[in-house]
């Protein structure tokens, strides 16, 4: 991976002339110096300029966008707010990035049937502040959900600390609309969630933008639960939370969330400006959130109790009320956040492993960071066994930055080994696309490769991206040589 961004051959000024044509002079980006921040997604180690930026509003706008793109003989790569973590926006070799950002309208909401259509710009925290007042909430919460558009979790199939009782994005889309790279529009899915034949919606959301361009979807809503109790479960070590999130889920007990926060997390949080008085003290907090009837809240918040003191907890406490507990979920969600008084840079990891293999998971992470001599923090989805190892380094430092590397390739390796996968919520882009062969077979990859060519068949739709090359899947086994020996 480079710190650098590639530079691409400048754009024809005619390609510029006619894109702006289609979305206004103000909508068409073409110097580097307002390329720079497309050049990269939250994934910043591996950035390329792009050759271009379309803004378009419409669809209407991106199906023109993409056939100027194919007339003038350029990749394009769709883009959203740009907050995925895994390089899935990242436009190699001077793509045409058409970002939907400005696609903001939330076209229809549907209270009886408890839906809403939404263009893929919409970020994802307004569309529940939207539908607040009507009782329903859009359930899908990734932690950068005030900034993060609902587009780009369909692209990443993001997910979030509620993903352990309401899913991930895939489980609320009904429907999309999706300009294909031959820029015609195709409608998959319906407002039921119901349709005839292969589950297309199911292949789109995920894809990563490698299918087409999403440019309307049709999402699922959810009654506001009647009440909500958050906790936090104070340890003085991780694998104490994380053997009590086994627990309560044994116990046939649902909550929303089951998420844990390790003591250097907790320290950068209370540091920032994301502090809530977290114990600095502790070595890990685990928050703990149900939802649901009010009936059942006293006895599964009893039932919690118990079940914490067996694993040795240090002291509970229970939100007083709406605002506490909003600051509780703040300090979790601005984790990343804070993260960067550790250092310039962070290595977010995304695997996941069964939940009863957390403690022993956990430990040998760790051990990993000391090995590398790494500045090694953990916050993760504990309900669902979603580990979110977090690297806090400067890639100015190349012996470092090589460090990390080989890091995150051993944690891969490691959640891999013992019955995990490479992501839950962040998705494969760039950053493990070359491991896929640690996970799948080399048919595998081609049936992926093929459901990805009856869409992109001259692979001109975000070209290197998910799928490794067509060398990786004759080599990609991992009983075979070199999985990590992929060209990029």
């Amino acid at each position: 991976m480079s710190e650098k961004f590639s530079n691409p051959e400048a754009p024809s000024p005619i390609l510029i002339e006619r894109l702006s044509g289609v979305v206004g002079e103000d909508n068409c980006l073409s110097r580097p110096e307002e390329l720079f921040a497309y050049g990269c997604d939250g994934l910043t180690l591996d950035a390329h300029l792009p050759s271009a930026v379309v803004l378009p509003r419409t669809s209407d706008q991106v199906a023109e966008a993409v056939a100027i793109c194919r007339e003038f003989g350029h990749a394009f790569v769709p883009r959203g707010a740009g907050t995925g973590l895994s390089g899935g926006a990242v436009p190699l070799n001077g793509a045409v990035v058409i970002c939907c950002s400005r696609m903001q309208s939330i076209l229809e909401v549907d209270a009886d049937n408890r839906l809403a259509v939404v263009q893929p710009g919409v970020v994802n925290a307004h569309l529940s502040e939207a539908i607040r007042h009507l009782g329903l909430f859009y359930a899908p919460d990734p932690s950068s959900q005030q900034a993060c558009t609902i587009g780009g979790n369909v692209a990443e199939n993001s997910g979030g600390p509620h993903t352990l009782k309401y899913g991930t994005t895939t489980n609320h889309v009904l429907a999309v609309e999706m300009v294909l790279p031959d820029a015609s529009r195709v409608r998959l899915g319906s407002p039921t969630g119901f349709a005839p034949g292969y589950d297309l919606v199911g292949a789109a959301v995920g894809s990563e933008g490698t299918l087409g361009i999403v440019t309307e979807i049709t999402v699922r809503l959810v009654e506001i639960p009647e009440a909500v109790e958050t906790v936090l479960a104070i340890f003085d070590e991780v694998p104490a939370a994380c053997r009590l999130v086994g627990g309560i889920i044994r116990s046939g007990m649902v909550p929303a969330a089951l998420e844990v926060v390790d003591q250097r997390t907790i320290r950068a949080v209370e540091a920032s400006v994301y502090k809530a008085g977290l114990p600095t003290d502790a070595g890990a907090v685990l928050i703990i959130e149900l939802d649901g009837a009010a009936c059942e809240m006293d006895g599964q918040l009893q039932r919690i109790g118990e079940l914490a003191e067996g694993e040795g907890v240090r002291e509970m406490r229970v939100a007083r009320d709406a605002q506490e507990r909003a600051l509780f979920w703040r300090a979790r969600k601005g984790a990343f956040g804070a993260m960067g008084r550790l250092a310039p840079d962070l290595y977010v990891h995304d695997a996941v492993v069964p939940r009863a293999k957390l403690p022993e998971v956990l430990e040998e992470i760790c051990a990993i960071g000391d090995r590398h001599g790494l500045t090694l923090s953990n916050v993760f989805h504990a309900g669902d066994g979603n580990l979110h190892p977090n690297i806090s380094f400067d890639r100015r430092d190349p012996d470092e930055l090589a460090r990390v590397l080989a890091a995150g390739k051993e944690m891969l390796e490691l959640c891999v080994r013992v019955g995990g996968v490479l992501t839950g919520e962040h998705g494969v882009g760039t950053e493990k696309r070359d491991y896929m062969g640690m996970l799948f077979e080399p048919a595998d990859l081609d049936a992926m490769r093929r459901l990805r060519d009856a869409f992109n068949p001259d692979g001109v739709c975000n070209p290197g991206k998910l799928i490794p090359t067509t060398r990786a899947c004759t080599e990609s086994n991992p009983k075979a040589r070199g999985y990590d020996e992929v060209p990029l």
